[in-house]
């Protein structure tokens, strides 16, 4: 017995979703019948009852909530409550003792996103507005607890099914926004920046800066030959993003994409690691910009790109994803908060982008982070020591339930300068823990 019946009184594009994602979670098939008839003689199943009452004792009893047989959006009624020392919501009666399916739906599809809410300083979903901040689980990964729960309730039920169980795993990203701090920032821009640290009698840093531009000393965010010792030396297969805007502006201050040495850069990276596009700021308020930041990046790259992460994690549901889909970008890396660290929709592994507008599956495959450096230290202001029990308590987290950590890092943090000084020791010291 390796497969699982659903029976429903109704099937919709969101329960088939749910069951698709079910699916794809544990290894197994899983079929969907709204004939009862069919669910009682089906003896040599899984059986799952998503109804409103028990049809027999041998099944799974998950009394259904309104919300995955509705097709628009509205607000729904979220209240909390313990159940197996955890969160959860939708309270229902059966076996569960909640609404599984739709608490899944509801997080992963971030449909609080898609309601009237506060933006924070950069006109982004604030993370205060969401159910797992106020109730203090954005620190987890919410569904993944939930899932394990229930494979273990299925596992007692149906003891001959057999689970695909994949193990933790580690993915290092990288975002690339600003290649390096003086190096080949261009005459104009080291100008300004030397006369500023003149005109301030930072003599000794105007210096430096001098003596990084004529090459005597390394250019402090250039931490490329380091990372790739440490990716030899732990077999890490990374991601890099990076940032090619055509126009510098307050957020998108790459170095120029016509610059050689920047290419080249981007050209031996890509040889190595995976890369994908950094989508600029610009690009969220000038969707052609993205047409034009892809096909650069091809272009240095000789690659056809298909995977992408938001620059400074902005994007708006379900325009942003929108985009994406229509360009042939097919992963993305975005789904985490840029003011906070956590997990913003409730889930380490990867799933399938569900578009509540138009009410279906969509070929993007939404890949969620749950660190970033630049959370830990321009938002929560942590210190580097801090900032490694934080990522220790993700490590502890997502390899509980099997899931995927994901991480996000700059080359700033990792070079040698002065402002992040013990940064990269401690995530040199965090790769040692997990993979020694």
């Amino acid at each position: 017995m390796n497969s699982v019946l659903v029976f429903s009184h109704s099937i919709t594009p969101r329960l088939q979703y749910i069951i698709d994602f079910l699916a794809q979670y544990y290894g197994l098939s899983f079929k969907l019948t709204s004939d009862e008839e069919r669910f009682v003689k089906a003896s040599d199943r899984c059986k799952i009852n998503y109804g409103y009452h028990r049809i027999e004792q041998s099944e799974i009893f998950i009394h259904s909530h309104a919300l995955l047989f509705e097709s628009s959006v509205r607000q729904v009624k979220v209240e909390c409550f313990e159940k197996n020392g955890y969160k959860a919501f939708f309270r229902t009666e059966g076996d569960v003792g909640f609404d599984l399916f739709a608490g899944i739906f509801y997080l992963v599809t971030r449909y609080e996103e898609y309601l009237p809410h506060k933006k924070d300083m950069y006109g982004r979903y604030a993370h205060e507005n969401s159910v797992a901040f106020k109730e203090n689980f954005l620190q987890l990964p919410l569904i993944n607890i939930w899932l394990e729960d229930f494979r273990k309730l299925m596992r007692e039920k149906n003891p001959t099914v057999i689970f695909h169980e994949p193990g933790f795993s580690f993915l290092p990203t990288y975002d690339i926004d600003i290649a390096w701090s003086f190096r080949n920032k261009g005459f104009k821009r080291n100008l300004g920046g030397i006369v500023q640290l003149f005109i301030k009698g930072q003599f000794r840093k105007m210096i430096h800066r001098i003596k990084v531009i004529k090459r005597k000393r390394q250019d402090p965010f250039d931490s490329y030959d380091w990372m790739d010792q440490l990716h030899h030396q732990f077999k890490l297969r990374p991601i890099y993003f990076f940032l090619v805007a055509k126009e510098n502006g307050k957020h998108d201050r790459n170095i120029e994409v016509t610059n050689t040495e920047f290419q080249q850069l981007v050209q031996t990276i890509g040889s190595k690691y995976s890369v994908g596009l950094h989508p600029s700021w610009s690009s969220g308020d000038i969707p052609s910009l993205l047409t034009k930041e892809k096909a650069t990046l091809e272009q240095i790259t000789h690659q056809h790109i298909t995977q992408s992460r938001q620059h400074f994690i902005r994007f708006t549901l379900p325009s942003t994803y929108r985009r994406l889909v229509a360009l042939g970008l097919i992963n993305d890396y975005s789904m985490g908060y840029g003011s906070i660290n956590g997990f913003r929709a409730s889930i380490s592994t990867n799933y399938y982008w569900y578009d509540l507008k138009s009410e279906e599956k969509t070929k993007l495959l939404i890949h969620p982070f749950c660190f970033m450096d630049a959370n830990s230290y321009y938002e929560q202001k942590l210190s580097p020591e801090a900032a490694l029990q934080e990522l220790i308590h993700y490590y502890t987290a997502v390899n509980s339930v099997n899931g995927t950590m994901i991480t996000i890092w700059h080359n700033n943090f990792l070079g040698n300068a002065e402002e992040f000084a013990g940064w990269k020791e401690i995530y040199q010291k965090f790769i040692y823990s997990i993979k020694e």
